[in-house]
């Protein structure tokens, strides 16, 4: 499981560093208004720094060896 999560992190780490950072858009609030429906979107940001974070986790959970008990 943990290097399952690993390799996540890692290609996730990757693709957000290769593409300088990632956008995306979700659908908003829905506003009405004098009886009109207005659809909205939020715009969201996943910075490089985030990528590298990412794949330094990632590589450490692959590097660290479970404690024994």
């Amino acid at each position: 499981m943990k290097t399952i999560i690993a390799a996540v992190l890692v290609v996730l780490g990757i693709v957000v560093l290769a593409y300088s950072g990632l956008s995306f858009t979700t659908p908003g609030k829905e506003i009405n208004f004098l009886g009109m429906h207005i659809a909205t979107t939020d715009n969201h940001f996943i910075p490089p720094v985030a990528g590298a974070f990412m794949l330094v986790g990632g590589i450490v959970l692959l590097l660290v060896k479970p404690k024994s008990v």
